[in-house]
This record gives C-alpha cells, structure tokens and sequence, in this order.
C-alpha cells in the first residue's frame, strides 16, 4: 500500500508526467480495442479487407475516414495499423532495454578496465549509421516479418539507453548506502538487484520509452521509402500509401492526416513521460528539460 501511494504521488506531482501517461494510456487502449473497433465498423465482415467497400469513399457517416484506392475503411485500418507500430515500439523497446541495462550495470558497477572495454564498444556501436545498414537489410531481406523489424531495430537502439543508465550507475554507485552493502559482504549481483536497481527504474523507464519512440519511427521511416515489412498494416505504410496514389489530391485526406496525427501524439505522450521522470527524479532540470 506504501508503494501504491508513494507511485501515486509521484505520477500526480508532475503535470507532464500525469499527462503523458493519460495520453499513452489512451492509444494503448485504443490498440488494444482495435478488434472491437473493426467489428463495429464492419458490422460482420472484414472492414479492411480488399474491395470490402466502394474505394475513395470520402468521410462520412459510415465510413468516419472514408475509404483507400483497396475499398478498405481508413478508420479501421488505421487503428489497427497503431496496434501494430504499438507493438513494434514495445518488442524493440523491451529487447533494447534489457540489453541497454545489461552493459549498463556491469560497465557502471565494475568500473576499471571493464567499463573501458564496454563503454568503448557501445560507443563504437552508437557511431555506426543505423538508418542506412536498416534500409541496407530490408531491401535484401525477404518476407521479414513485425518481429524480425523489431529485432533489427533493438540492435541498433540498446546503445542510448546503455549510456544513459551507465552515468546514473557511476553516480549511484559511490553513494553510501552502496558502501555500506559492500562492507556487510554482499555480493555485486546482491547489490545491484537490490540497492542499485530500484533507484535507477525511473531512468530505464526513460531508456525503454525512447527506445521504443525510436523503434517506431525508423519503422516509420522504412515504410515511407517503401521497404517495410511484407503484408502487415502499420501507421507508415499507410502514410507510403497515401502519397504513392496521391490520395491527397483525391481527396481522401484522412488517409494521409491520421496516421501523422496518431504518431505526433504518440510523440507527444513519450516525450512527456521522459520529461516529467527527468524533473521529478532530477529536480536540477525543473525547467529546463524539454525547453
């Protein structure tokens, strides 16, 4: 119950925060009733399945976003397009993350040599150009699937999150209480599980949602050049889409605007988690994080 309150206050003590969890909160739920939402807009048949509808329908009534050049409903395939560039972001994200925490913890704790050694090779990978080796492996690799593009992008998104957990480490790790654990014999992996670990979730709450903020957006990026993966629907290719049929200049906007709309918001919302953790766990940045 104590750590329900303490959580309580900590999400409420910052509007940011309190903000961006809202907002995320709601395109979570939004994906997770993306299912729902397809029945009740197709009313028994598949509301995103080729010529279901007449095509370029504009809004309306029944079709709230119109239809695409496929007789698809844009509404439909867009919420199940979040759900997809949602899940994407969450694979990446928790792979990135785990990996990030990983070099993180040993480099930070053990210092020394070690810490040389891997600092020196998550700084060799962080220099390598991601977007470019990504293109590089869609375009010669065939039927990749949302999974495998999760995974190819966690390998290129660990790195930030390394280096940002690891300078927390090396600050945490000189505190008393650090010392004091050391002195009573317990053993690193002791100490870290329990002492270091629980003061440093804020910052890997931080590292997973710009992992995954990445994630999303590289896939964005893939799908708009047209190498995204195969036959699944994400907000990118949607956006490739609408500008190879030129659905703007027929009209059918919404093809184009809400899949933009859905990540400018989904932006929104992980910036401001990570601004508002930043100001709540490091109160030296009140007011000028995300100035």
């Amino acid at each position: 119950m104590k750590f329900v309150r303490g959580t309580g206050r900590v999400l409420t003590s910052n509007w940011k925060l309190t903000t961006g969890l809202a907002l995320l909160l709601l395109l979570i739920l939004t994906a997770v009733a993306s299912p729902l939402i397809a029945t009740a807009v197709g009313g028994g048949q598949d509301p995103v399945a080729i010529a279901a509808y007449e095509k370029w329908q504009v809004p309306s009534p029944a079709h709230l976003l119109g239809t695409d050049q496929f007789g698809r409903d844009v509404f439909a395939m867009t919420i199940g397009a979040l759900a997809v560039s949602l899940k994407v972001g969450a694979i990446a994200g928790v792979i990135s993350t785990i990996a990030g925490v990983f070099m993180a913890f040993i480099a930070g704790y053990k210092g020394g040599a070690v810490d040389g050694v891997l600092s020196t090779f998550t700084d060799m990978v962080l220099v390598v150009p991601s977007f470019p080796l990504l293109i590089a492996l869609s375009a010669y690799t065939k039927n990749v699937g949302i999974t495998q593009v999760a995974l190819m992008l966690a390998v290129f998104s660990w790195p930030f999150a390394a280096r940002t957990i690891r300078a927390h480490v090396l600050s945490l790790r000189a505190r008393p209480y650090v010392e004091l654990a050391k002195v009573t014999k317990f053993r690193d992996l002791e100490i870290i599980a329990y002492e270091l670990l629980p003061n440093m979730l804020p910052y890997i709450g931080v590292g997973f949602a710009s992992s995954a903020l990445g994630a999303i957006f590289a896939l964005v990026g893939l799908e708009v050049i047209g190498l995204g993966p195969g036959e699944t629907i994400d907000l990118g290719k949607i956006i490739f889409s609408a500008i190879g049929t030129g659905a703007l200049t027929l009209g059918a906007w919404p093809m184009f605007v809400a899949p933009i709309l859905l990540l400018t918001l989904l932006f929104a919302a992980l910036n401001l988690c990570n601004i508002g953790l930043e100001e709540v766990y490091n109160p030296r940045l009140r007011g000028v994080a995300g100035a």
